[in-house]
């Protein structure tokens, strides 16, 4: 149970059950032994306000079948106000006049203030007439002055405030676990966006490295076939330095996803080196987005590959150039200085649809095509 839902159970449940209950059974043992005023009337009047007192701590609302429509607990509280208040001014020396009061208090069961406010008015005003009426007909000196009788509306406000902050409470609790969910919800997509960008990266990873062993050791295969074992030899090394390098890559991807820690030339320097190209930066180097520079390092690993497959033993040169508000990779390979052994090479899936994707994705462009006897690949982002 929440904080709001037992003070609402103590109210409405312990506290007012108690006072009614106590005010019906006390007034009910004085009556006999004080002095009333028309005694008959007010003894008729005390049992219409006791079974309106039972009447008002009936759960309404809860369970469904004891729903009342607003207007029928409006009529019932009215007339349990009115009538509490008639019964102020003719019972005073028992504990009766506390019925203007319970009936005040009982406003925390309506819905909305303005009811509220209403019944509060009309027992403050109902109580202040009955005074007067009855100090005119029967002045006494132990007899409330008629303007004491305008305080038995207050608990009514008292009733109205309580609502008003348990409302508060609950919206700031709705509130509170609205934002909750959200907050849950935004963590589980970043987390699945998150976990789609590692799942890409490292694809990528497995698969350039990868076609780059597929190369070698379909190039060792048709050297081998020609009885040119030594560079079949060197083929099969250099393939096993592929897979050595791809673990090590394996490892930084998660890392190197979230922070760029290593500036991008550097990156890339260690690309073409181990591709046996050339690098030139022009511009002045600055800090490249994480994801940007993914792009880039992505782009170049595929273009060297697609190189390599297509163009095998040709110059390839790579730009990496720093502008205002870009920066612009570009990767030319010369023309093959030997022939393409048929069958090597299968593919990845991740050719220049997937760099151009990627490049789209982040605001950029990518163009390839022939340059010269050779080809050119050139991302802007």
């Amino acid at each position: 149970m929440t904080v709001i839902d037992r003070e609402q159970w103590l109210i409405e449940v312990v506290v007012r059950p108690v006072l009614t209950l106590g005010c019906i059974l006390v007034t009910a043992v004085e009556f006999p032994s004080h002095e009333v005023m028309a005694r008959p009337f007010t003894t008729g009047l005390l049992v219409v306000v006791s079974a309106l007192g039972l009447a008002t701590l009936a759960p309404w609302g809860r369970p469904p079948q004891w729903t009342l429509p607003q207007w029928t607990q409006l009529g019932l509280l009215g007339l349990y106000a009115v009538t509490g208040s008639l019964l102020l001014p003719l019972a005073q020396p028992t504990l009766a006049p506390m019925f203007a009061f319970l009936a005040a208090s009982a406003t925390g069961k309506l819905t909305g203030r303005k009811p509220a406010i209403a019944i509060a008015v009309l027992t403050s005003v109902s109580s202040a007439v009955a005074v007067a009426v009855v100090n005119g007909i029967a002045p006494s000196p132990t007899q409330w002055p008629w303007w004491e009788g305008l305080i038995t509306g207050f608990p009514a406000y008292i009733s109205i405030a309580r609502v008003d902050r348990l409302a508060a409470l609950a919206n700031a609790k709705r509130a509170a676990a609205e934002a909750m969910r959200a907050a849950e919800s935004e963590a589980r997509e970043a987390t699945l966006l998150e976990r789609g960008r590692i799942a890409r990266e490292l694809h990528d990873v497995l698969g350039h490295s990868l076609t780059g062993i597929a190369l070698q050791l379909d190039m060792a295969d048709a050297l081998n076939e020609n009885d040119r074992r030594d560079e079949a030899t060197q083929a099969i090394r250099h393939a096993r330095k592929l897979a050595v390098n791809s673990i090590v890559d394996m490892r930084g991807a998660v890392e190197a996803l979230r922070e760029d820690t290593v500036p991008l030339s550097r990156t890339l320097r260690t690309i073409a080196d181990n591709a046996g190209a050339s690098l030139a930066v022009a511009g002045e180097e600055r800090p490249v987005p994480a994801e940007a520079a993914h792009a880039i390092h992505r782009a170049a690993q595929e273009a060297l590959t697609n190189a390599a497959k297509h163009a095998p033993g040709a110059s390839v040169t790579m730009e990496l150039a720093f502008d205002k508000d870009s920066v612009t990779l570009t990767v030319v390979n010369g023309q093959s200085k030997v022939p393409v052994p048929a069958g090597i090479g299968g593919g990845t899936g991740l050719g220049l649809s997937a760099m151009r994707d990627r490049a789209v994705a982040l605001g950029g462009t990518l163009d390839a095509g022939p340059s010269g006897p050779g080809w050119a690949v050139k991302l802007t982002l």
